[in-house]
């Protein structure tokens, strides 16, 4: 196509070309509006959250300032009550230097020698049961492991005479705070304290030879070569009673547990302690404890010997002493000794525990539940067992 013939083509393409530039710029203007458009709608939203975002944080700053006036205005009221405290605890103090308190404990020679005559002289007398209680142990059904908590040495039990469901600790074999938890749940579920309540005693115990019944707490003090027996009500947190136990130069009941004098124990007929002294140094000695007053009501000596036993419980009048060895073996009950004499010793079971991770340092019998409460190494231990019914002789 020639160039004259272009020139006559311009004067027809230039109308369209104005038209297509005219669309284009109107396409640009529309699209510059909506973008100014957004951006204002953008400034406003910006805007308001900047608005929000000052008076939240102007709200925030006035409830932190009124905690502030509520935490100082606490704390104020905690040192005027540490201050009331301390003047009152100052006031108890000069009432008791007005007043003393008598002693806790007063050790009467006189009444004491006449409570060891007295038991003495229905010493190894045949015992008159309370109860028509006529199993012993079979064997142990069944154990169960419930979890690892404090030291190699301590207690856990139940109320052996009441339906209270709590959990009661004693950690380690010298200590004065019981661990208290409301139910066997809390007690397998959580490793810590937390759950559990403290009750921090007059005295610390010795030993691992204590007992809840009935709602008071029966542990063993040691004063100087004397132990004594305290009865400690579990609800108002009290002493009721104490008694310095009628027996002369005592020894450790267990011959694998050195720090036990006395092992306080629970069955179908009341309670009972489990002891010890140099006059029979070889064989172990069993008394039948009266829950209110704590007197001695009867004494038998036992044939059953304090070398290799790591524990003992009664059940319907009949003492189980449970053996084993130096190094950790399998536990078993060897010497049966009925104060009834209605079962003999050679038809009493030779029962096996199963076999665990140590020594028990302590075997707790409830009665209620037909179970033992065992420490084993820091390890609780639940056992079951099978009972039938006594061969008399």
């Amino acid at each position: 196509m020639g160039p004259w013939r272009c020139l006559l083509l311009l004067p027809l393409l230039a109308p369209a070309l104005r038209s297509q530039q005219q669309q284009f710029m109107e396409y640009m203007e529309r699209r510059l509006s909506l973008l100014e458009e957004r951006i204002s709608q953008w400034h406003d939203q910006s805007s308001r959250y900047s608005t929000e975002l000052r008076d939240f944080k102007n709200q925030v700053l006035g409830m932190l300032e009124a905690a502030e006036k509520e935490r100082e205005a606490m704390r104020a009221e905690a040192e005027s009550a540490a201050v009331r405290v301390d003047r009152l605890e100052r006031e108890v103090d000069y009432l008791e230097t007005q007043n003393p308190a008598p002693p806790c404990v007063e050790v009467d020679e006189t009444l004491m020698d006449k409570q060891v005559a007295t038991a003495k002289q229905r010493k190894n007398e045949k015992y008159n049961k309370l109860t028509d209680c006529s199993d012993t142990i079979a064997s142990v059904r069944a154990m169960k492991i419930l979890k690892r908590f404090g030291s190699s040495s301590g207690l856990w039990t139940k109320d052996a005479a009441g339906s209270s469901e709590k959990i009661y600790v004693f950690d380690g074999t010298a200590n004065d705070t019981v661990y208290v938890f409301p139910r066997m749940r809390e007690f397998t579920l959580f490793s810590a304290t937390r759950k559990a309540a403290r009750i921090k005693l007059p005295y610390p115990w010795v030993g691992t030879g204590h007992l809840v019944y009935d709602g008071h707490l029966y542990y063993i003090r040691q004063q100087g070569l004397a132990f004594q027996v305290i009865k400690f009500n579990l609800a108002n947190k009290t002493v009721v009673d104490s008694s310095v136990f009628p027996a002369e130069e005592q020894i450790p009941v267990f011959g694998l547990s050195p720090s036990t004098y006395i092992e306080v124990s629970a069955d179908e007929e009341g309670l009972w302690a489990i002891y010890a002294t140099k006059e029979d140094e070889k064989n172990m000695c069993l008394a039948k404890l009266d829950p209110a007053s704590l007197d001695i009501e009867q004494m038998w000596d036992t044939p059953c010997p304090r070398e290799n036993a790591e524990g003992a419980f009664v059940v319907c009048g009949a003492l189980h002493v449970v053996y084993n060895t130096r190094l950790p073996s399998r536990a078993r009950v060897q010497c049966v000794f009925d104060v009834s004499g209605t079962l003999a010793p050679e038809d009493a079971s030779l029962v096996y525990f199963p076999k665990r991770y140590g020594s028990h340092a302590s075997l707790k019998y409830s009665p209620r539940e037909r179970q033992i409460y065992a420490w084993d190494d820091g390890y609780q231990i639940i056992y079951r067992m099978e009972m039938k019914k006594k061969l008399e002789v």
